[in-house]
């Protein structure tokens, strides 16, 4: 199918999952590149750990940090279980800045996040893309701020209403009721300002090549695999990524790398329009749009 038929498709199924998606897959070879809205900011979610865990990584690579320094971390107060991770400790625990590393990317642990962001809070993260000449990525408070939302304050059979919320006290311009959605107040970026992200750590940029590495091999050790990963990785290719969820957005940015050589950089970024919390339809629409975007550029 042509490039044009496919885009008409994907903007039709996307529109019957109920999702408005920013959506860019590039070749990393040629540059060549496909999308819908590519420039569309959303709120970054968990995708914010990426651009953290470059810029930990850049000041241990100058020598500002050193990745076998032990901290201190938890156990963390909260009126629920928390996601995996160290909110779910028990009990104090010391951890290396490296081993934060991984928890904060692979598992999405938002308190290792956090403990990194206290080394090099958001400020310094963004000074760090501003010199690697990374744009486009705001990065504005910590993880633990994305634990404070409507969903927290309702009860389990409530918790749909943090999501009609979410849905529908957004503005025309972006903005949000709930400040973790607010394009103005949250962390942020677009699809294009992602895939760059992933050029650069892909490809020889600014970033240090044992930086660059390192990222890369913590995005493909990535746990959820339950949005993209589907229609990217085989038994052929390679598919490293990150996720980012939070009340009614879905979001997944990663690099697969095909046995024939060819990489290409996708970044599917979403909010639903669907009041409910669990959409496992609407992720497999998503993955398979963005598919189809790479399949475009791959020639099949």
């Amino acid at each position: 199918m042509s490039a044009a038929v496919v885009l008409h498709e994907a903007r039709s199924a996307l529109r019957v999952a109920g999702l408005r998606a920013g959506l860019l897959v590039r070749d990393l070879a040629t540059g060549e590149e496909i999308g819908l809205e590519p420039d569309a900011v959303f709120p970054s979610a968990s995708l914010v750990k990426v651009p953290l865990a470059v810029a930990t990584l850049e000041r241990i690579e100058r020598g500002e940090l050193d990745g076998a320094t032990q901290l201190r971390v938890g156990p963390v107060e909260v009126g629920a279980p928390g996601p995996p991770g160290i909110s779910r400790f028990r009990h104090p625990a010391t951890i290396a800045i490296d081993d934060l590393l991984y928890l904060a990317v692979a598992i999405s642990d938002g308190v290792a996040a956090d403990a990194l962001f206290e080394l090099t809070p958001p400020d310094r993260v963004r000074a760090e893309l501003a010199r690697l000449g990374i744009e486009g990525i705001a990065v504005r408070h910590l993880v633990c701020d994305l634990t404070d939302t409507p969903a927290e304050r309702f009860t389990e059979d409530e918790v749909h209403l943090a999501h009609v919320l979410a849905r529908s006290a957004g503005t025309g311009g972006r903005g949000h009721a709930v400040a973790q959605l607010d394009v103005t107040r949250a962390n942020s970026g677009s699809a294009r300002a992602h895939v760059d992200l992933l050029q650069a750590l892909w490809s020889p940029s600014a970033i240090a090549p044992a930086v660059a590495r390192r990222v890369r091999d913590l995005l493909g050790a990535n746990l959820h695999r339950q949005r993209l990963t589907p229609d990217f990785s085989t038994d052929a290719s390679r598919w490293s990524s990150k996720t980012g969820t939070l009340l009614n957005l879905r979001h997944e940015v990663g690099v697969v790398e095909h046995a024939d050589g060819q990489r290409f950089a996708v970044a599917a970024l979403s909010e639903s329009r669907v009041a409910a919390v669990h959409q496992p339809g609407a992720e497999a629409v998503l993955a398979q749009v963005a598919r189809q975007l790479r399949d475009v550029l791959r020639g099949g």
